[in-house]
């Protein structure tokens, strides 16, 4: 696997383009992805009952199993918005879809930023009319750009693999920063690859991977309503097909995998007001699934996460809220500590307190990247889950959001 640059667009027989079309104030709010040729597709979704009307016309392109372009813009959700907002979603595909001379079932929407907002067709439009033109293989930074909101920088990962004898990239771009957490976390993510593979491949693949990258990050603890996560395989480099199980489909796994992880890490390391990015990792668990329930807890704290803002080694409430997630696992067993650039400090040893300097403790935590490990003691069981600390700038950057 070779680490490239391209972001969404680094995969053969892609195009992008971002641009601002007036939605938000001056930065750029519209973003287009379009595959040369059909592609075969998957897609995963918010879980929250409240979704937004892109997500609902989206979950009927993704059962068609086939698509060809996405339309995203910012700044304005499209949630909560009635009827209106169902039709504005399907007018906005079947607009791109007349100027791509494609079909309108064959073109996903997505929004992000303000709910409850009605969509200005009239900037949609102008603004799709003003993309397709500007479509270009070298467009992913403009498209990363245009689908931010309160992100303070793009989210572009690509990677290159072998199989079979032909290269084959996978790429993609991702938004958010807040509203950030666990069951799809709260972004929109899109995926884009030239490697032929069947949707339904696809779609078991998107779904183990999101559980143990997109599922394991938390910012603030809240879930939104327009998550999305799009791919699409238009089968361009010429590999013969990717069939589940296979030695090919282990190595498309890996950097996959590698491209949905990093974009999930990039979301949380962008964490509203966040000014530490924090790894949980619990090793020797009795089982994955208790591993992950331990590790999404403590990232989803928000006294941790507070203890983190202020570099406290406050290791009680790590186990605290490993004891409040659900999983098995017996606190006299567990070995706690934290580590950084700064060096590695042990908090607790089977369960009893060490004594420990809290000068060192305040050095390591002081680090923008801070690993905690709890290690079980009791099984096999292993998982790792990404956060962030909780700042009073979360609070500023909420508090007038729609202003």
């Amino acid at each position: 696997m070779k680490v490239i640059d391209g972001g969404v667009v680094a995969a053969k027989g892609f195009k992008a383009a971002g641009i601002h079309a007036g939605l938000k104030k001056s930065k750029k709010d519209m973003a287009l992805v379009v595959s040369e040729c059909d592609a075969a597709t998957a897609a995963v979704f918010t879980t929250n009952t409240v979704k937004a009307a892109p997500v609902i016309w989206d979950q009927g392109i993704a059962k068609n199993a086939v698509a060809k372009a996405v339309v995203v813009n910012s700044g304005n959700a499209n949630a909560c918005t009635g009827k209106k907002g169902l039709e504005d979603a399907e007018e906005t595909a079947a607009y791109a879809a007349s100027l791509l001379g494609t079909e309108k079932s064959k073109v996903y929407v997505c929004s992000t930023g303000v709910i409850g907002v009605p969509l200005d067709m009239e900037k949609i439009h102008k603004g799709t009319e003003a993309l397709v033109p500007l479509l270009t293989e070298k467009g992913g930074q403009e498209a990363a750009d245009a689908i931010c909101t309160t992100d303070t920088f793009r989210k572009e990962v690509a990677v290159s693999v072998d199989i079979g004898g032909c290269t084959v990239t996978i790429g993609g771009m991702a938004k958010g920063s807040g509203m950030i957490h666990p069951n799809m976390a709260t972004m929109l993510c899109f995926v884009t690859t030239d490697a032929k593979i069947s949707s339904s491949t696809l779609s078991d693949l998107l779904g183990k991977t999101v559980e143990d990258t997109f599922n394991m990050i938390s910012v603030d603890g809240d879930t939104s309503t327009n998550d999305t996560c799009i791919v699409l395989a238009n089968g361009v480099a010429g590999n013969d097909e990717i069939k589940y199980g296979s030695a090919e489909y282990e190595v498309f796994e890996e950097g996959f995998h590698y491209v949905l992880g990093e974009l999930a890490k990039l979301i949380t390391r962008d964490g509203e007001g966040a000014g530490r990015f924090i790894e949980m990792n619990v090793v020797n668990a009795i089982s994955d699934k208790d591993a992950k329930l331990m590790a999404r807890s403590v990232i989803s704290s928000s006294l941790v996460k507070a203890a983190f803002f202020g570099s406290d080694a406050n290791w009680g409430r790590i186990l605290c809220a490993m004891g409040y997630s659900g999983a098995a696992f017996d606190p006299s067993l567990v070995d706690l500590s934290f580590s950084s650039s700064q060096g590695t400090i042990e908090t607790v040893h089977a369960g009893e307190p060490l004594p420990f300097s809290e000068e060192i403790a305040k050095k390591i935590l002081l680090e923008k990247e801070i690993v905690v490990t709890a290690d079980c003691h009791q099984g096999a069981g292993k998982a790792t889950a990404w956060g962030c600390d909780l700042t009073y700038d979360y609070v500023k950057i909420n508090g007038d959001y729609r202003s």
